[in-house]
């Protein structure tokens, strides 16, 4: 579920320009605010000509509001109704030292309006303005077209777009992973550097796969934690042909990590698993990690961290789960398609044909019978975002890649979670996760 979020707002204004523009746009920005669910804090008319921001003794004003509600404000957007106050616009957002994203919007002139009376310069004003905020140090965002009406479809569509980086921003600065148990070995993709990522505001808190299992294995079959959390198996997927006393060992385990995530205050999980869970404890964790991606607590196996970290970044962004996958197999010789797949973590919400299954390729070296928890189910056919979070710890960074396809229901017969995806210039996308 998307939460509602408040912004930030400035609007820009030049005395030698119409007043009423400014007045004009509170009631256009208060419908587009309205229907895109934003509250937005702005200065009262009375406290400036109409609310506008023009001199500095204005920005003072508008910062001290912006500090008062420093803890709300997820964002700030900048209004031009007409050319407005370059330096009006830049001390707001330096006083106010919010470090929140800019988006910077501006109206378009009519041609039939470009006397004295409704000129607007806006077109030349955004430009000035997003050119002190370059001098400043501030970074901010543009519209998709250069000047836009509150009224128009694409402003709509890029309020909408940056609400979302809002989102991911402000949830990426706090969010809280915890890294149970070790890389495996073999595993050398999902290596990250923890310091940068804790100089980025993001917390890695370990603990010992020893320590899980220990804890699971002490608990029993008639224990209250276990039985509730049976049923909430069963009420979430099929069990399929899932013998009892593994229902019970995956219930355990998900007894341990529900309550470790709350002892620690977690946000995201990423979990050892091959080839340890399976031969020291006998059964998988993927039914554990799909119920806490649906629930919007991403989990990744094999540590990933930094892939945790991106499914909770495109769960911020979309409202809604997300998963890990495998770039995993060509599909035929279509050169655009690819067949991702895992053993079976997917949230729910990805597989509306779910159950509870074995891994058999896990399981040539591990036992089928040790792999109970895997789950099975095909992703129908939608749009796809897909992208990848990595440190970059020689250039002690954090760099990001994002794309889109499709996915499609062309015929896929094998097992675990699986999908058919459709993306333009496949092989180059795929390679840019290196």
């Amino acid at each position: 579920m998307i939460e509602k979020i408040s912004l930030g707002v400035i609007i820009g204004n030049r005395d030698f320009f119409p007043d009423k523009l400014v007045g004009e746009c509170r009631s256009d920005l208060m419908a587009a605010f309205a229907k895109a669910g934003i509250k937005p804090i702005m200065l009262d008319e009375n406290e400036t000509k109409l609310g506008g921001v023009e001199t500095f003794q204005e920005a003072q004003k508008c910062a001290e509001l912006f500090k008062r509600h420093a803890n709300e404000i997820m964002g700030v957007l900048v209004v031009l109704p007409n050319f407005g106050d370059e330096k009006g616009v830049a001390e707001t957002l330096k006083l106010a030292e919010l470090n929140v994203p800019v988006l910077v919007q501006a109206y378009p002139d009519d041609l039939n309006k470009m006397d004295v009376a409704r000129r607007r310069d806006a077109w030349c004003g955004k430009i000035s303005v997003c050119n002190n905020l370059y001098q400043y140090g501030i970074k901010f965002s543009l519209t998709t077209k250069h000047v836009v009406h509150p009224t128009d479809e694409s402003f709509a569509a890029d309020l909408k777009d940056y609400v979302a980086v809002c989102r991911v921003v402000k949830g990426l600065r706090k969010v809280r992973i915890g890294a149970v148990g070790a890389r495996p070995g073999a595993f050398n993709t999902v290596r990250y550097s923890e310091k940068i990522l804790q100089r980025n505001g993001i917390s890695v808190v370990t603990v010992d796969l020893s320590h899980i299992l220990g804890a699971a294995n002490k608990l029993t079959k008639d224990d209250v934690s276990v039985r509730e959390r049976i049923q909430k198996i069963q009420d979430y997927s099929s069990t399929g042909r899932t013998p009892q006393d593994k229902l019970v060992q995956i219930a355990k385990l998900d007894v341990v990590l529900n309550d470790f995530m709350q002892e620690h205050a977690l946000d995201a999980t990423a979990i050892q698993c091959w080839t340890s869970l399976q031969q020291n404890y006998g059964c998988n964790v993927c039914t554990s990690m799909s119920m806490m991606s649906e629930n919007m607590l991403p989990s990744a196996c094999e540590v990933d961290v930094t892939g945790t970290l991106t499914m909770y970044a495109m769960q911020l962004a979309s409202g809604s789960p997300s998963a890990l996958v495998d770039w995993n197999n060509n599909y035929a010789n279509d050169d655009e398609k690819c067949v991702l797949f895992h053993c079976g973590n997917w949230a729910k919400s990805f597989l509306p044909d779910i159950e509870i299954s074995t891994a058999p390729i896990l399981g040539t070296t591990v036992g089928e019978e040790n792999t109970y928890g895997a789950l099975a189910g095909r992703t129908p056919a939608s749009s796809l975002t897909y992208g990848r979070i990595s440190t970059d710890d020689t250039k002690g960074s954090i760099k990001a890649y994002i794309g889109e396809g499709m996915l499609t229901d062309d015929e896929l017969n094998t097992f675990g979670t699986r999908a058919v995806a459709k993306i333009p210039n496949l092989l180059f996308n795929a390679y840019q996760f290196l």
